[in-house]
C-alpha cells in the first residue's frame, strides 16, 4: 500500500467552530480562524500543525496572507487587528482603534498596507512599515471593500448604494460610481483592473468601466457573487434560499447555464485556480466539483455530518478544503477522489429499483438526483442517467417538500420511464442516455410511472388524484382515469395489461379496464391509505398494503372478496412485491423489516429484520427491494447509506434462508474497526486518515490476550508431543490401548484449553 490514494486526507478537527480557512499563495501553508481566538497553521506537505496564533479576545472573524505569504492578518471580534509571521508563529503588530468588532481583513498586492473593516462599517488603512493608520470617512457604512490589481486604489461600497474609489496617493476620492438602488454588499475588480462587480442588496449586478465610470452591463443574480479568477465569468448562488448556481459572463452579460447544485441551500461556491471548475459546499453536507464548461457535476465529496459552511480550492488546484459546522476542516484530493465520484456510486439513499431481464440489468434512483445501471451477476457500474433537476427515486416523503420521483425499464429494455415533483414524464434512451419525450398534464407532483406489458403505454399517477394513460409513440394522453378523492400513489398493470389498478390516501383500491378508462372494481378495507399494490404472476389477483395499518390484503380480481389478510408486520410496511411465480408475496419495511408469506395459505414463511439497515431512507419506499429471476427466487435491495445488494431466497425443506450475491457500496470509505498497525508500505498520513474512518492502530486488548493464551498452548502441546515421540515404541499387541504419552499429551491439551477458556471468560 505504499502508493495508495484513498481520495481525501486526514480531516483537521477542532474544539469549536470555524470561521474561515484559507492557503497561503505558494500553497505550502494552510491557516485556519476559530472561534475561540485561535489561528492555526498546518504545513501542507504533512498537514501537521505547525503553529497555533494566540492573542485574540474573541472569535477571529477574517484572515488573510500578505502576497508572498511570509505574513498573516487576522481581525477579531476583540475590535483588533493582528499581524503575523508566518516561519517564527511571532505576533509582530497590534493595531487597536475599531470600536466594533472586525469583520474583514485584505492586503494590498504590494503587501505594505492592510485594510480592515468594522461591524458598524468602518475602514482602517495601516501602513506596515511606518505603523500609521487613517480612518477613511465620508462613505456611509461601508459594506465591502477591494485593492485593485496596481494596490493604487481601495474600492468601498457603501449603503449610500454608491462605489467610491479612494486614491492612496493624494488620499482623496478619485471617482464615485452611482446607479444601484441599494447598498452596495459586494465589490470585486477585473484581472486588468479596468473593470469593477458590484451587487447590491436586491441582488441586482452591475459591471462598471473604473475609466469612464460607465456602467457596462446589469444582470440580476440570486444572492452572493463569485468572480473566476479570468475575471471574464461570475458565479451567483443563493446564499439564503436558492440551491442553483447560475453562471454569467461578464463581457456581454448574459446568463450561461444554471449548476443544479445542492439539495439544500448554497453556503459557498469557488473557482478552480484555471477557472475551469468550480466547488460548491450547502447545507446537505455535500461537496460538489462542478464542470464550468459543461454544468456537469464531476465529484461528490461526502464526509462532514454538518452543513458545509466554506469551500476553497488550493493554489494548484490540486486539492479542495471544505469547512463546516460540524467543527472540521476536510481535504479532498480532486483528481484521486474517485471513491466520491457520481459517475460510480451513489451519493444519496436509493429509493427505486428495477430489474431489466433481457439485459440483466438493475437500474437504481436515488436522491442524489441520478439513475444508474448496474450488471444483475457482478454489480458492475454500466452507465448514469441525468438530467431531473430534483431527487430522482420512487418514494413519498410525507409530501413535506421532499421531491422524489419513479423510474422504470420499457419491456424491451430499450427505453425508461421517469417522473417527479416537476409534473413531467420522460422517457430516456438506455443505450444513449438521452431524454427523448416529455409528457405533460398532470397538475403536481407524478410519483409513479409503469410501462403496459406491450410497452405501447405508460401510465402515471399523480399528486392531482388522478391516473394518466400515454401514447409512448405519440405522447398523447389516451384516458385520464378519475374517481379518486385523494392522491394516487401506486398504480400496476394486469399480466395481460388489459387492466391496471390503482391505490390512493382516500384508503381504496380501484381496478380500471385501460380500454375503455372505466372503473370495474373498488376494493375497501383497509384502514388507513393504502400506500402498495401489485398484480399477482397469476392474473387472479391482486395485493394492496397500507404503511399505516401495517397490513398486507389478497384481493380475488373477479369476485372482489379479500382472500386473506397478512398480519404480522411490526414496522410501517413500505413495500409488498410478489415472487416471479406468484406463490409467495414479501413484505417490506423501510426499518429494514421483511416476511416472506404462502399466498394460498397467507402463513407468514420467514421473517428478517435487518436491524434498520435501510434506516433513513424515507417513508413509503417504493422500490426497496425487487423480484428478478422467474427460475430463481432472488430480489435486488436498496438502502439509505446508496448501497445496492442482490439476495437470493433458498429453501430448504420447509424453511427458507436468504444468501446475498452481491453489493455495491456507496463509495464511502468503511474501514471500521480494522486493524492498520502492521499494514505494509501504509505512511503515517494515510494512518490518521483510516484511524479518523474507524479503524484502530493495534489489535483491541481482549484479542492480544487471546492470541497470547493461544500461543501459549500451542508451545505447551508442541513440547510435550515432542516427548513423546522420544518414548520407546510400542508392541503391536498394545495398539488398541492408549499409551502413557498420548494419555499425557491429551491431559495436558485439556488442561491447557481449560484454562485458556476460563482465562478469556474472566476477560
Amino acid at each position: 500500500m505504499k502508493d495508495v490514494q484513498f481520495g481525501e486526507l486526514p480531516y483537521l478537527k477542532h474544539d469549536c467552530s470555524v470561521s474561515l480557512c484559507i492557503y497561503s499563495p505558494n500553497g505550502s501553508s494552510f491557516a485556519v480562524a476559530l472561534s475561540n481566538g485561535n489561528i492555526d497553521v498546518y504545513a501542507t506537505s504533512s498537514w501537521e500543525r505547525t503553529w497555533i496564533l494566540t492573542g485574540h479576545g474573541e472569535r477571529v472573524k477574517s484572515i488573510a496572507y500578505s502576497p508572498n505569504g511570509n505574513r498573516i492578518v487576522s481581525g477579531s471580534w476583540d475590535c483588533s487587528v493582528r499581524v503575523w509571521d508566518v516561519p517564527t508563529g511571532d505576533c509582530l503588530n497590534i493595531f487597536i482603534g475599531h470600536t466594533s468588532g472586525v469583520e474583514s481583513v485584505a492586503y494590498s498586492p504590494q503587501g505594505n498596507v492592510v485594510a480592515s473593516r468594522d461591524g458598524a462599517g468602518t475602514v482602517r488603512l495601516c501602513d506596515l512599515e511606518s505603523g500609521e493608520c487613517s480612518i477613511i470617512s465620508g462613505c456611509g457604512y461601508i459594506y465591502d471593500m477591494a485593492f485593485s490589481p496596481t494596490g493604487d486604489v481601495i474600492a468601498f461600497g457603501s449603503d449610500d448604494c454608491r462605489i467610491r474609489l479612494w486614491d492612496f496617493t493624494s488620499g482623496e476620492c478619485r471617482r464615485i460610481l452611482i446607479g444601484q438602488t441599494w447598498s452596495i454588499e459586494h465589490i470585486a475588480y477585473s484581472t486588468q483592473g479596468d473593470l469593477l462587480i458590484s451587487q447590491d442588496y436586491n441582488s441586482d449586478v452591475r459591471v462598471w468601466d473604473t475609466k469612464t465610470g460607465d456602467c457596462r452591463h446589469t444582470m440580476k443574480g440570486n444572492g452572493c457573487t463569485v468572480i473566476s479568477p479570468k475575471r471574464n465569468q461570475v458565479a451567483f448562488y443563493g446564499q439564503w434560499s436558492e440551491e442553483e448556481v447560475e453562471l454569467w459572463d461578464i463581457e456581454t452579460g448574459t446568463l450561461l447555464r444554471r449548476l443544479s447544485s445542492h439539495k439544500m441551500r448554497t453556503r459557498s461556491v469557488a473557482y478552480s485556480p484555471q477557472g475551469d471548475q468550480i466547488v460548491s459546499g450547502g447545507n446537505d453536507k455535500e461537496v460538489r466539483l462542478w464542470d464550468v464548461e459543461t454544468g456537469e457535476c464531476r465529484q461528490t465529496m461526502v464526509g462532514h455530518t454538518k452543513d458545509v459552511t466554506m469551500v476553497l480550492f488550493s493554489p494548484k488546484g490540486d486539492y479542495i478544503a471544505s469547512a463546516s459546522d460540524d467543527n472540521t476542516v476536510r481535504l479532498w484530493n480532486v483528481e484521486s477522489g474517485s471513491s466520491r465520484k457520481i459517475s460510480n456510486n451513489h451519493s444519496g439513499s436509493v429509493i427505486g429499483l428495477k430489474y431489466l431481464p433481457k439485459q440483466n440489468q438493475v437500474a437504481s434512483s436515488s436522491d442524489d438526483t441520478t439513475i444508474r445501471l448496474w450488471h444483475a451477476e457482478t454489480g458492475v457500474h454500466c452507465r448514469t442517467l441525468t438530467g431531473h433537476g430534483e431527487y430522482v427515486g420512487a418514494c413519498l416523503q410525507f409530501l413535506n417538500g421532499y421531491n422524489v420521483f419513479d423510474v422504470t425499464f420499457s419491456p424491451q429494455g430499450d427505453q425508461i420511464a421517469s417522473c417527479g415533483a416537476d409534473g413531467p414524464v420522460r422517457l430516456w434512451d438506455v443505450n444513449t442516455g438521452e431524454c427523448q419525450y416529455v409528457l405533460t398534464g398532470h397538475k403536481g407532483a407524478v410519483y409513479m410511472v409503469s410501462y403496459s406489458p406491450q410497452g405501447n403505454q405508460v401510465a402515471s399517477a399523480g399528486d392531482d388524484g388522478t391516473v394518466k394513460l400515454w401514447d409512448v409513440g405519440t405522447g398523447a394522453c389516451e384516458h385520464t382515469l378519475t374517481g379518486h378523492s385523494d392522491t394516487v400513489l401506486r398504480i400496476a398493470y394486469s399480466q395481460n395489461g388489459n387492466r391496471i389498478a390503482s391505490v390512493s390516501y382516500d384508503m381504496t383500491v380501484r381496478l380500471w379496464d385501460v380500454k375503455t378508462g372505466i372503473c370495474s372494481h373498488i376494493f375497501i378495507g383497509h384502514q388507513n391509505e393504502v400506500t402498495r399494490v401489485v398484480h399477482s404472476p397469476r392474473g387472479d389477483q391482486i395485493a394492496s398494503a397500507s404503511y399505516f395499518d401495517k397490513t398486507v390484503r389478497l384481493w380475488d380480481t373477479e369476485s372482489g372478496e379479500c382472500r386473506h389478510t397478512l398480519v404480522g408486520n411490526k414496522m410501517e410496511i413500505s413495500a409488498i412485491a410478489y415472487s416471479p411465480r406468484g406463490n409467495l408475496i414479501v413484505s417490506w419495511s423501510d426499518a429494514g423489516e421483511a416476511m416472506l408469506w404462502d399466498v394460498e395459505t397467507g402463513d407468514c414463511l420467514w421473517s428478517l429484520d435487518h436491524d434498520g439497515l435501510t434506516q433513513g431512507v424515507g417513508y413509503l419506499l417504493p422500490h426497496p427491494f425487487m423480484w428478478m429471476s422467474p427460475e430463481v427466487d432472488s430480489f435486488i435491495g436498496g438502502y439509505g447509506d446508496g448501497s445496492v445488494a442482490v439476495w437470493d431466497v433458498i429453501k430448504e425443506g420447509d424453511q427458507h434462508r436468504v444468501h446475498m450475491r452481491w453489493i455495491r457500496p456507496n463509495g464511502q470509505l468503511t474501514v471500521k474497526d480494522a486493524c492498520v498497525q502492521d499494514v505494509q508500505g501504509l505512511n503515517d498520513f494515510n494512518k490518521r486518515l483510516l484511524k479518523q474512518r474507524g479503524a484502530i492502530g493495534e489489535p483491541n486488548v481482549r484479542l492480544r490476550e487471546a492470541s497470547k493464551k493461544v500461543m501459549r498452548m500451542a508451545s505447551v502441546v508442541s513440547n510435550l508431543k515432542a516427548s513423546s515421540s522420544n518414548t520407546e515404541a510400542l508392541n503391536l499387541s498394545n495398539l488398541s490401548a492408549t499409551s502413557p504419552a498420548t494419555s499425557s499429551t491429551r491431559h495436558a491439551e485439556q488442561q491447557t484449553i481449560s484454562a485458556t477458556d476460563a482465562e478469556t471468560n474472566e476477560n
